[in-house]
């Protein structure tokens, strides 16, 4: 889905199509000929943007083999998809029964996430619509928190140079412009907005321009962690430190904490395959739902899972409802959008919809939410 921003420039609306993940191929053009296609003719819309992942091996053929790429790319034409972003968090096509902090494996101190990267922005430099300012690629917070030192600083430092290099070769080759956007995450070497623009300060344009590397900010994360949209957006300006793309959804507030059946709700939310993190306003926080007995309970607590905005969370929780239409205000209610790109994350939804009409439904309706949120800030709907 396109908007026009007020300033003239286009406005990306789409979702993570990781909501049906495959590690093949064959796996992911049925994914674009079910649901994303389905999620198309729901919304009634001529074109609709999906946020492809591809798994390693799947994203080196690609990037090497143009008749793997023009099967993709005639899928999406079939279906009248676009792609101008890329989800590159997992590495992996996961089939562990618990993932846990591997999800960020490799990190960047290792040179399989460099090469992962690499090849991602060589596909989406094919895949991007010639009308598009950009394409981006998301990608992990540098690592998970712990081992964490100078001399792997330095070696993500090092590997980030490099993709500054090949980011800008690209364009020159291309005529596209790629971008990477780094996602803060609770737990990660950055996790905080603030901690985040300080690492990529080093990466802002000095012209005022748009840089190659910058924040990719998840609505939800930010919600997890208690931060405020206003500090979080003052930090990014002050470091110079642009919005790359944003993922959009919402987290579930537990405001008491005492409430037993409210823990108990909670605790069924997402999947244990994944990390729960849960975090106590003014305090510290744990890693996963199931060790939110060591908190002291006196304060509210959210966690990281992440809900669609146009549905009330079970009760007696809330959610981060507010968080989000700050973040959009601010992201694209100004005189210029802060980001080109915005993208629903679905693929992480508790209780997910058991056929494709009925997850294709409630994907529609989501991003129907976020349409009205869109035209309510005077974006106007391109057809």
């Amino acid at each position: 889905m396109r908007f026009r921003h007020r300033d003239g420039s286009t406005v990306h609306l789409g979702y993570c199509a990781t909501v049906h993940p495959a590690a093949e191929l064959d796996g992911v053009i049925a994914g674009l000929d079910g649901c994303a296609g389905l999620v198309r003719a729901e919304l009634g819309v001529p074109k609709l943007g999906v946020g492809l992942w591809f798994a390693s091996p799947l994203a080196d053929r690609l990037a090497n083999s143009p008749v793997a790429l023009n099967k993709l790319r005639r899928s999406l034409h079939k279906n009248r998809l676009e792609v101008v972003s890329l989800n590159g968090i997992a590495h992996s096509a996961f089939t562990d029964k618990v993932v846990g902090t591997k999800l960020f494996c490799p990190d960047w101190t290792e040179p399989e996430r460099l090469r992962y990267t690499l090849d991602l922005v060589d596909v989406l430099a094919e895949l991007l619509p010639t009308d598009s300012a950009y394409g981006s690629v998301s990608t992990v917070p540098l690592a998970w928190r712990a081992p964490w030192s100078r001399v792997r600083n330095r070696a993500a430092r090092e590997a980030f140079d490099r993709v500054e290099q090949h980011l800008e070769r690209t364009e020159n080759r291309t005529g596209r412009t790629i971008r990477l956007a780094v996602e803060p995450e609770p737990g990660c070497v950055l996790e905080m907005i603030g901690q985040a623009a300080a690492w990529l300060e080093r990466y802002s344009s000095p012209d005022g321009g748009a840089s190659r590397i910058g924040l990719g900010l998840d609505a939800c994360h930010l919600g997890v962690q208690f931060e405020e949209p206003a500090d979080s957006f003052e930090a990014l300006w002050r470091a110079g430190v642009d919005v790359v793309k944003a993922q959009l959804s919402v987290a579930p507030t537990l405001v008491d904490p005492g409430d037993l059946a409210g823990r108990y709700v909670l605790g069924q939310l997402g999947t244990p395959k994944y990390l729960r993190q849960v975090r106590e306003w003014g305090g510290p926080g744990v890693d996963d739902v199931e060790q939110a007995y060591e908190l002291s309970g006196h304060a509210a607590w959210r966690m990281h899972a992440h809900l669609p905005a146009h549905e009330a969370p079970p009760g007696p929780l809330s959610s981060t409802t507010a968080v989000l239409t700050d973040c959009l205000s601010r992201l694209v209610g100004g005189g210029h959008p802060l980001t080109h790109h915005l993208e629903s994350e679905v693929y992480a939804w508790p209780d997910a919809p058991r056929t494709q009409q009925q997850l294709a439904k409630r994907i529609a309706g989501e991003l129907g939410w976020l349409r009205d949120q869109l035209t309510d800030l005077g974006l106007r709907e391109v057809h």
